[in-house]
């Protein structure tokens, strides 16, 4: 079903003659193939585990997020090694937003935007989680278009609570100020607790039509919604189905989601939009 992107499947001999393969099975069980659309983030991994966790599952991964400044404050060489890896399973990298704020900040984008590239990251994530921008979107995807890096944006407040039907319209009004200027994407905040912040409210319960506005907005392929746990995960995929594209999944979490968008959990197969179709014959 899903050959491993980047992978070679010679190494494990599952090209022998008269193999059966997960995902031949899982084909046959109606399971059906699905592109990337989790963007796990590496919180501070060492690079041994970072390694393990993208040869099992590249091929599920639609952007790595490393997240925070801990790339910032690594050794260097690992942080390096982590990204090399990861391009070399064709797995494109991203920075997260904290970073790029304080860069701003201080007044000194063009320096992170150089150190990104350098570095070797796919994109930079923008946005004013707990800072106010000044300058133009388009300005700052054309600086970092220069250096080969794509952008994409989250909108909402770390620290301004659940959003309301007024905060909603001007983060959309937002958004496509972006997504006009190049940006790629644009990520829903849900900080790391999914918890008073965003779509969710204290008890960690999805406002669904708020979600609905985001994608109704932007689309479902440039919408992202951080699903920092499995109740917000398993919120999402209830919802939209298998198509909508999820992020700040912890590494060791993205397994679970991935069964979960296919039906193979068991809450999951209880739900008509993720359960297998069953063999067509």
């Amino acid at each position: 079903m899903h050959k491993q992107r980047g992978a070679d499947i010679t190494r494990a001999g599952l090209d022998r003659p008269g193999a059966h393969h997960t995902w031949d099975y899982l084909r046959m069980i109606g399971v059906p193939d699905l592109p990337p659309r989790t963007s796990p983030f590496d919180p501070g991994y060492d690079p041994v585990t970072l390694e393990s966790h993208l040869e099992q599952s590249s091929h599920l991964i639609s952007v790595l997020k490393i997240s925070m400044a801990c790339w910032q404050v690594a050794n260097e060489e690992a942080t390096r090694r982590k990204v090399q890896t990861a391009r070399r399973l064709n797995v494109p990298v991203c920075t997260g937003g904290g970073p790029f704020e304080v860069a701003v900040s201080f007044n000194r984008l063009n320096e992170f935007l150089d150190l990104c590239a350098d570095i070797g990251v796919t994109r930079v994530e923008a946005g004013e989680g707990f800072t106010d921008l000044n300058l133009k979107p388009v300005d700052i995807v054309k600086l970092a278009g220069e250096r080969g890096l794509e952008v994409q944006f989250e909108v909402g407040k770390k620290h301004g609570g659940t959003f309301g039907g007024d905060v909603v319209k001007q983060l959309i009004d937002q958004g496509n100020h972006w997504l006009d200027a190049g940006a790629k994407e644009i990520v829903i905040e849900a900080r790391e607790s999914a918890e008073s912040v965003g779509v969710f409210d204290e008890n960690h319960n999805m406002n669904t039509a708020l979600a609905e506005r985001f994608v109704e907005a932007f689309g479902m392929e440039r919408t992202v919604f951080e699903a920092p746990d499995k109740k917000s995960q398993f919120a999402f995929l209830n919802h939209f189905g298998p198509e909508v594209h999820l992020s700040n999944v912890r590494l060791e979490e993205l397994l679970r989601v991935e069964i979960y968008r296919r039906g193979l959990h068991s809450d999951a197969f209880q739900h008509d939009n993720l359960r297998p179709k069953g063999p067509s014959a």
